[in-house]
Protein backbone atom coordinates (compact mmCIF):
# COMPACT_ATOMS: atom_id res chain seq x y z
CA UNK A 1 0.00 0.00 0.00
CA UNK A 2 1.53 3.26 -0.96
CA UNK A 3 1.78 5.66 1.90
CA UNK A 4 -0.52 9.02 1.95
CA UNK A 5 0.88 11.64 0.59
CA UNK A 6 -0.44 14.10 3.33
CA UNK A 7 1.08 12.01 5.98
CA UNK A 8 4.71 11.91 4.36
CA UNK A 9 4.99 15.34 2.64
CA UNK A 10 6.03 13.59 -0.39
CA UNK A 11 7.42 17.06 -1.94
CA UNK A 12 10.27 17.06 0.36
CA UNK A 13 10.77 13.24 0.69
CA UNK A 14 10.95 13.59 -3.11
CA UNK A 15 13.77 16.34 -2.68
CA UNK A 16 15.67 14.01 -0.38
CA UNK A 17 15.58 10.71 -2.78
CA UNK A 18 17.23 13.09 -5.38
CA UNK A 19 19.88 13.82 -2.67
CA UNK A 20 20.29 10.35 -2.89
CA UNK A 21 20.43 10.30 -6.49
CA UNK A 22 22.72 13.02 -6.56
CA UNK A 23 25.04 11.56 -4.13
CA UNK A 24 25.26 8.10 -6.47
CA UNK A 25 26.16 10.06 -9.53
CA UNK A 26 29.22 12.13 -7.62
CA UNK A 27 30.89 9.44 -7.04
CA UNK A 28 30.22 8.38 -10.95
CA UNK A 29 31.96 11.49 -11.74
CA UNK A 30 34.37 11.96 -9.33
CA UNK A 31 37.42 10.50 -11.81
CA UNK A 32 36.67 12.54 -14.39
CA UNK A 33 37.49 15.51 -12.03
CA UNK A 34 40.11 13.97 -10.20
CA UNK A 35 41.76 12.71 -13.85
CA UNK A 36 45.35 15.37 -13.36
CA UNK A 37 45.82 13.95 -9.33
CA UNK A 38 45.20 10.42 -10.81
CA UNK A 39 47.65 10.46 -13.30
CA UNK A 40 50.10 12.71 -11.19
CA UNK A 41 50.06 10.75 -8.19
CA UNK A 42 49.43 7.26 -9.52
CA UNK A 43 50.67 7.49 -13.37
CA UNK A 44 48.15 6.30 -14.87
CA UNK A 45 47.28 6.57 -18.74
CA UNK A 46 43.99 8.28 -20.01
CA UNK A 47 43.18 4.74 -20.84
CA UNK A 48 43.50 3.50 -16.98
CA UNK A 49 40.92 6.22 -16.26
CA UNK A 50 38.85 5.39 -18.38
CA UNK A 51 38.23 2.25 -16.92
CA UNK A 52 38.25 3.66 -13.33
CA UNK A 53 35.59 5.77 -14.61
CA UNK A 54 33.69 2.93 -16.70
CA UNK A 55 34.04 0.15 -14.12
CA UNK A 56 31.45 1.45 -12.32
CA UNK A 57 28.89 0.65 -14.99
CA UNK A 58 30.07 -3.13 -15.06
CA UNK A 59 27.79 -4.35 -12.02
CA UNK A 60 24.75 -2.44 -13.36
CA UNK A 61 25.77 -3.76 -17.11
CA UNK A 62 24.94 -7.25 -15.57
CA UNK A 63 22.48 -6.53 -12.61
CA UNK A 64 19.93 -3.72 -13.65
CA UNK A 65 17.46 -6.46 -13.87
CA UNK A 66 18.07 -8.01 -10.87
CA UNK A 67 18.25 -5.15 -8.90
CA UNK A 68 15.12 -4.54 -10.22
CA UNK A 69 13.67 -7.48 -8.86
CA UNK A 70 15.42 -7.32 -5.61
CA UNK A 71 14.08 -3.37 -4.85
CA UNK A 72 10.68 -4.76 -5.59
CA UNK A 73 11.13 -7.83 -3.39
CA UNK A 74 12.89 -6.46 -0.53
CA UNK A 75 11.66 -2.84 -0.44
CA UNK A 76 12.87 0.14 -2.06
CA UNK A 77 13.90 1.83 1.12
CA UNK A 78 16.03 -1.29 2.46
CA UNK A 79 17.52 -1.43 -1.14
CA UNK A 80 18.43 2.69 -0.59
CA UNK A 81 20.06 2.27 2.64
CA UNK A 82 22.11 -0.62 1.02
CA UNK A 83 22.94 1.44 -1.92
CA UNK A 84 24.23 4.11 0.65
CA UNK A 85 26.36 1.89 2.35
CA UNK A 86 28.18 0.18 0.50
CA UNK A 87 29.06 3.90 -1.37
CA UNK A 88 30.82 3.99 2.13
CA UNK A 89 32.26 1.10 2.30
CA UNK A 90 33.65 2.02 -1.16
CA UNK A 91 35.18 4.84 -0.82
CA UNK A 92 36.90 4.08 2.49
CA UNK A 93 38.28 1.50 0.85
CA UNK A 94 39.34 3.41 -2.25
CA UNK A 95 40.88 6.14 -0.32
CA UNK A 96 43.61 4.39 1.04
CA UNK A 97 44.20 1.93 -1.82
CA UNK A 98 47.79 1.55 -2.23
CA UNK A 99 47.48 0.95 -5.98
CA UNK A 100 45.34 0.91 -9.45
CA UNK A 101 44.19 -2.62 -9.07
CA UNK A 102 42.88 -2.18 -5.35
CA UNK A 103 41.13 1.16 -6.82
CA UNK A 104 39.62 -0.18 -9.56
CA UNK A 105 38.29 -3.13 -7.45
CA UNK A 106 36.48 -0.64 -5.18
CA UNK A 107 35.09 1.20 -7.87
CA UNK A 108 33.73 -1.91 -8.94
CA UNK A 109 31.88 -2.25 -5.64
CA UNK A 110 30.56 1.71 -5.94
CA UNK A 111 29.15 0.23 -8.93
CA UNK A 112 26.82 -2.10 -6.72
CA UNK A 113 25.86 0.88 -5.10
CA UNK A 114 25.47 3.34 -7.55
CA UNK A 115 22.83 0.57 -8.81
CA UNK A 116 20.63 -0.14 -6.50
CA UNK A 117 20.52 3.42 -5.49
CA UNK A 118 19.29 4.38 -9.00
CA UNK A 119 17.06 1.80 -9.30
CA UNK A 120 15.17 2.44 -5.88
CA UNK A 121 14.94 6.02 -5.91
CA UNK A 122 12.33 5.62 -8.87
CA UNK A 123 10.58 2.96 -6.94
CA UNK A 124 10.27 5.09 -4.21
CA UNK A 125 9.14 7.96 -6.09
CA UNK A 126 6.33 5.78 -7.26
CA UNK A 127 5.19 4.96 -4.23
CA UNK A 128 5.23 8.39 -2.43
CA UNK A 129 3.56 10.62 -4.64
CA UNK A 130 -0.23 10.69 -6.71
CA UNK A 131 -0.40 10.21 -10.81
CA UNK A 132 -0.81 13.45 -11.14
CA UNK A 133 2.32 14.30 -9.13
CA UNK A 134 4.31 11.26 -10.60
CA UNK A 135 5.85 12.85 -14.18
CA UNK A 136 7.09 16.29 -12.32
CA UNK A 137 8.87 14.21 -9.81
CA UNK A 138 10.17 11.49 -12.25
CA UNK A 139 11.38 14.29 -14.55
CA UNK A 140 13.17 15.94 -10.91
CA UNK A 141 14.91 12.51 -10.81
CA UNK A 142 16.30 12.57 -14.06
CA UNK A 143 17.88 15.92 -12.74
CA UNK A 144 20.18 13.41 -10.17
CA UNK A 145 23.07 12.47 -12.74
CA UNK A 146 23.81 16.01 -14.10
CA UNK A 147 23.62 17.79 -10.76
CA UNK A 148 25.80 14.95 -9.36
CA UNK A 149 28.49 14.95 -12.23
CA UNK A 150 28.59 19.31 -12.08
CA UNK A 151 28.88 19.19 -8.00
CA UNK A 152 31.51 16.31 -8.33
CA UNK A 153 33.23 19.35 -11.30
CA UNK A 154 32.65 22.16 -8.94
CA UNK A 155 33.95 20.73 -5.79
CA UNK A 156 36.65 17.86 -6.60
CA UNK A 157 39.41 20.77 -7.34
CA UNK A 158 39.03 22.15 -3.75
CA UNK A 159 40.33 19.09 -2.10
CA UNK A 160 44.26 18.94 -2.28
CA UNK A 161 44.16 15.01 -3.28
CA UNK A 162 42.53 13.00 -4.68
CA UNK A 163 42.27 10.62 -1.47
CA UNK A 164 40.15 13.61 0.48
CA UNK A 165 38.20 13.86 -1.93
CA UNK A 166 37.37 10.28 -1.65
CA UNK A 167 37.13 10.81 2.12
CA UNK A 168 34.47 13.48 1.55
CA UNK A 169 32.24 11.32 -0.28
CA UNK A 170 32.19 8.82 2.19
CA UNK A 171 31.13 11.39 4.72
CA UNK A 172 28.33 12.77 2.55
CA UNK A 173 26.91 9.27 1.98
CA UNK A 174 26.86 8.22 5.58
CA UNK A 175 24.35 11.48 6.04
CA UNK A 176 22.03 11.14 3.44
CA UNK A 177 21.49 7.49 4.50
CA UNK A 178 20.73 9.04 7.93
CA UNK A 179 18.61 11.56 6.31
CA UNK A 180 17.01 8.48 4.68
CA UNK A 181 16.38 6.58 8.26
CA UNK A 182 14.95 9.01 9.84
CA UNK A 183 12.48 11.29 6.69
CA UNK A 184 11.98 8.34 4.65
CA UNK A 185 8.65 6.27 6.03
CA UNK A 186 8.69 2.23 4.99
CA UNK A 187 6.45 0.97 1.94
CA UNK A 188 5.01 -2.07 1.27
CA UNK A 189 4.64 -3.10 -2.12
CA UNK A 190 1.50 -3.62 -2.01
CA UNK A 191 2.23 -6.20 -5.17
CA UNK A 192 1.39 -9.77 -3.90
CA UNK A 193 3.81 -11.11 -6.17
CA UNK A 194 6.05 -13.90 -5.33
CA UNK A 195 9.83 -13.46 -5.80
CA UNK A 196 9.12 -16.39 -8.57
CA UNK A 197 6.58 -14.56 -10.30
CA UNK A 198 8.74 -11.85 -10.32
CA UNK A 199 11.09 -13.89 -12.22
CA UNK A 200 8.72 -14.97 -14.80
CA UNK A 201 7.83 -11.07 -14.88
CA UNK A 202 10.87 -10.01 -15.83
CA UNK A 203 11.07 -12.77 -18.33
CA UNK A 204 8.29 -11.13 -19.98
CA UNK A 205 9.82 -7.56 -19.83
CA UNK A 206 13.43 -8.74 -21.52
CA UNK A 207 11.05 -9.86 -24.24
CA UNK A 208 9.42 -6.92 -24.96
CA UNK A 209 10.14 -4.95 -27.85
CA UNK A 210 9.47 -1.24 -25.96
CA UNK A 211 12.01 -2.56 -23.03
CA UNK A 212 14.57 -3.29 -25.00
CA UNK A 213 14.39 -0.82 -27.02
CA UNK A 214 14.15 1.66 -23.94
CA UNK A 215 17.31 0.07 -22.73
CA UNK A 216 19.16 0.26 -26.51
CA UNK A 217 18.77 3.90 -26.52
CA UNK A 218 19.48 4.65 -23.13
CA UNK A 219 22.83 2.64 -23.47
CA UNK A 220 23.47 5.39 -27.09
CA UNK A 221 22.40 8.10 -24.53
CA UNK A 222 25.15 7.14 -22.04
CA UNK A 223 27.91 6.13 -24.36
CA UNK A 224 27.57 9.81 -25.50
CA UNK A 225 27.09 11.86 -23.27
CA UNK A 226 30.14 10.11 -20.89
CA UNK A 227 32.16 10.45 -24.29
CA UNK A 228 32.36 13.89 -23.70
CA UNK A 229 32.02 14.32 -19.66
CA UNK A 230 34.67 11.61 -18.66
CA UNK A 231 37.24 13.92 -19.50
CA UNK A 232 35.63 17.16 -20.26
CA UNK A 233 37.97 18.63 -17.53
CA UNK A 234 41.11 17.77 -19.60
CA UNK A 235 39.70 18.47 -23.01
CA UNK A 236 38.98 22.17 -21.98
CA UNK A 237 42.36 22.68 -20.18
CA UNK A 238 43.91 21.57 -23.68
CA UNK A 239 41.52 23.54 -25.51
CA UNK A 240 41.18 26.59 -23.99
CA UNK A 241 44.70 26.38 -22.06
CA UNK A 242 42.78 27.37 -18.60
CA UNK A 243 43.68 26.43 -15.29
CA UNK A 244 42.45 22.95 -13.21
CA UNK A 245 39.72 24.71 -11.16
CA UNK A 246 38.81 26.82 -13.93
CA UNK A 247 38.42 23.70 -15.98
CA UNK A 248 36.31 22.49 -12.98
CA UNK A 249 33.93 25.24 -12.94
CA UNK A 250 33.32 25.37 -16.92
CA UNK A 251 32.52 21.33 -16.54
CA UNK A 252 30.18 21.46 -13.61
CA UNK A 253 28.23 24.44 -15.78
CA UNK A 254 28.12 22.10 -18.76
CA UNK A 255 26.95 19.04 -16.66
CA UNK A 256 24.46 21.30 -14.29
CA UNK A 257 22.69 22.54 -17.95
CA UNK A 258 21.79 19.35 -18.35
CA UNK A 259 19.26 18.87 -15.51
CA UNK A 260 17.32 21.98 -17.56
CA UNK A 261 16.81 19.52 -20.16
CA UNK A 262 15.57 16.73 -17.61
CA UNK A 263 12.98 19.47 -16.21
CA UNK A 264 12.17 20.65 -19.94
CA UNK A 265 11.91 17.06 -21.16
CA UNK A 266 8.43 16.41 -18.46
CA UNK A 267 7.05 19.99 -19.26
CA UNK A 268 6.96 19.31 -23.13
CA UNK A 269 5.62 15.37 -22.60
CA UNK A 270 3.20 17.01 -20.68
CA UNK A 271 1.62 19.47 -23.33
CA UNK A 272 1.68 16.56 -26.12
CA UNK A 273 4.76 16.50 -27.58
CA UNK A 274 5.99 13.49 -28.96
CA UNK A 275 8.42 11.04 -27.07
CA UNK A 276 9.91 9.81 -29.85
CA UNK A 277 10.54 12.99 -31.61
CA UNK A 278 12.28 14.63 -28.40
CA UNK A 279 14.50 11.53 -28.55
CA UNK A 280 15.61 11.99 -32.30
CA UNK A 281 16.26 16.19 -32.23
CA UNK A 282 18.11 15.69 -28.72
CA UNK A 283 20.48 13.13 -30.24
CA UNK A 284 20.62 14.65 -33.94
CA UNK A 285 21.81 17.81 -31.77
CA UNK A 286 24.09 15.77 -29.74
CA UNK A 287 25.80 14.72 -32.73
CA UNK A 288 26.66 17.61 -34.50
CA UNK A 289 27.68 19.39 -31.41
CA UNK A 290 30.12 16.39 -30.71
CA UNK A 291 31.26 16.69 -34.16
CA UNK A 292 32.30 20.33 -33.18
CA UNK A 293 33.79 19.57 -29.59
CA UNK A 294 35.96 17.04 -30.74
CA UNK A 295 37.69 17.60 -34.54
CA UNK A 296 39.02 21.20 -32.41
CA UNK A 297 38.75 23.37 -35.53
CA UNK A 298 36.53 26.21 -33.65
CA UNK A 299 37.87 28.59 -30.99
CA UNK A 300 37.92 27.79 -27.45
CA UNK A 301 35.14 30.07 -26.93
CA UNK A 302 32.47 28.27 -29.47
CA UNK A 303 33.62 25.15 -28.43
CA UNK A 304 32.65 25.65 -25.23
CA UNK A 305 29.44 26.85 -25.94
CA UNK A 306 28.65 23.45 -28.03
CA UNK A 307 29.37 21.72 -24.55
CA UNK A 308 26.76 23.42 -23.14
CA UNK A 309 24.53 22.60 -26.18
CA UNK A 310 25.23 19.38 -26.50
CA UNK A 311 24.58 18.70 -22.72
CA UNK A 312 21.22 20.93 -22.66
CA UNK A 313 20.16 19.07 -25.65
CA UNK A 314 21.21 15.82 -24.40
CA UNK A 315 18.98 16.37 -21.00
CA UNK A 316 15.85 15.30 -23.01
CA UNK A 317 16.59 11.84 -23.47
CA UNK A 318 16.90 10.41 -19.98
CA UNK A 319 14.14 12.29 -18.53
CA UNK A 320 11.92 11.23 -21.86
CA UNK A 321 13.22 7.31 -21.43
CA UNK A 322 11.93 7.30 -17.88
CA UNK A 323 8.76 8.23 -18.69
CA UNK A 324 8.43 5.72 -21.11
CA UNK A 325 9.28 3.17 -18.70
CA UNK A 326 5.48 3.15 -17.40
CA UNK A 327 4.09 3.05 -20.72
CA UNK A 328 6.12 -0.70 -21.35
CA UNK A 329 5.52 -2.04 -18.11
CA UNK A 330 2.79 -4.75 -17.94
CA UNK A 331 2.30 -3.42 -14.58
CA UNK A 332 3.12 -0.28 -12.05
CA UNK A 333 4.70 -2.92 -9.57
CA UNK A 334 7.12 -3.71 -12.84
CA UNK A 335 7.92 -0.50 -13.16
CA UNK A 336 11.15 -0.95 -11.14
CA UNK A 337 12.14 -3.63 -13.19
CA UNK A 338 11.93 -2.02 -16.14
CA UNK A 339 14.10 0.96 -14.79
CA UNK A 340 16.74 -1.86 -13.82
CA UNK A 341 16.63 -3.23 -17.66
CA UNK A 342 16.92 0.70 -18.75
CA UNK A 343 19.82 0.77 -16.33
CA UNK A 344 21.55 -2.13 -17.81
CA UNK A 345 21.69 -0.33 -21.19
CA UNK A 346 22.86 3.05 -19.18
CA UNK A 347 26.04 0.98 -17.81
CA UNK A 348 26.97 -0.35 -20.61
CA UNK A 349 26.92 3.06 -22.04
CA UNK A 350 28.48 4.45 -19.36
CA UNK A 351 31.31 1.67 -19.91
CA UNK A 352 32.04 1.92 -23.15
CA UNK A 353 31.88 5.63 -23.51
CA UNK A 354 34.92 6.61 -21.33
CA UNK A 355 36.65 3.51 -22.50
CA UNK A 356 36.13 3.64 -26.25
CA UNK A 357 36.73 7.73 -26.00
CA UNK A 358 39.92 7.21 -23.65
CA UNK A 359 41.21 4.35 -26.58
CA UNK A 360 40.36 6.04 -29.87
CA UNK A 361 41.70 9.52 -28.28
CA UNK A 362 45.09 7.80 -26.90
CA UNK A 363 45.55 6.53 -30.13
CA UNK A 364 43.71 8.35 -33.00
CA UNK A 365 43.78 11.81 -31.48
CA UNK A 366 40.07 14.11 -29.88
CA UNK A 367 38.86 14.10 -33.69
CA UNK A 368 38.36 10.38 -33.53
CA UNK A 369 36.23 10.86 -30.44
CA UNK A 370 33.44 12.66 -32.84
CA UNK A 371 32.80 9.75 -35.48
CA UNK A 372 31.97 7.63 -31.99
CA UNK A 373 29.28 10.23 -30.93
CA UNK A 374 28.25 10.82 -34.59
CA UNK A 375 27.47 6.68 -34.86
CA UNK A 376 25.63 6.80 -31.51
CA UNK A 377 23.36 9.67 -32.47
CA UNK A 378 22.27 8.21 -35.46
CA UNK A 379 21.55 4.97 -33.81
CA UNK A 380 19.26 6.43 -31.37
CA UNK A 381 17.43 8.37 -33.91
CA UNK A 382 16.81 4.88 -35.46
CA UNK A 383 15.96 3.34 -31.78
CA UNK A 384 13.48 6.05 -30.67
CA UNK A 385 11.49 5.76 -34.23
CA UNK A 386 11.32 1.97 -33.36
CA UNK A 387 9.97 2.89 -30.18
CA UNK A 388 7.02 4.85 -31.15
CA UNK A 389 4.64 2.32 -32.04
CA UNK A 390 5.62 0.16 -28.61
CA UNK A 391 4.52 3.58 -26.24
CA UNK A 392 2.10 5.06 -28.17
CA UNK A 393 -0.02 1.00 -28.35
CA UNK A 394 0.65 0.95 -24.56
CA UNK A 395 -0.65 4.39 -23.75
CA UNK A 396 -3.93 4.39 -25.62
CA UNK A 397 -4.48 1.50 -24.09
CA UNK A 398 -3.19 2.77 -19.95
CA UNK A 399 -5.02 5.95 -21.29
CA UNK A 400 -2.07 8.07 -20.77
Amino acid sequence: MNVSATTTRPGAIVWLILGCGIVAALHLGKTAIATPMLVADMHLSLGEVGWLTGIVAVLGLVGGAPAGVLVAAVGSRRSMLLGLGILVFSDVLGAVAPAFPVLLATRLVEGLGFLLIIVAGPALIQGLTTAAQRDLAFSLWSCFMPCGIALAMLVGPLFPTWQSFWWANSGLALTFAVMVIVGVPHIASGSGRSLSHMIGAIRCLFCSRGTVLLAVAFALYSLMFFALFSFIPVLLMERMDVSYRTAGLLSALASAINAGGNLAAGYLVARGATKASLIVIASGVMGVSGVGIFLGSLPAMPTFMLCLLFSAAGGLIPATLLICASLVAPHATLVPVAVGLMMQGSNLGQLLGPVVIGSVTAAFGWSAAGAVVVLAAIATCVAALLLRPATAQRANLTGV
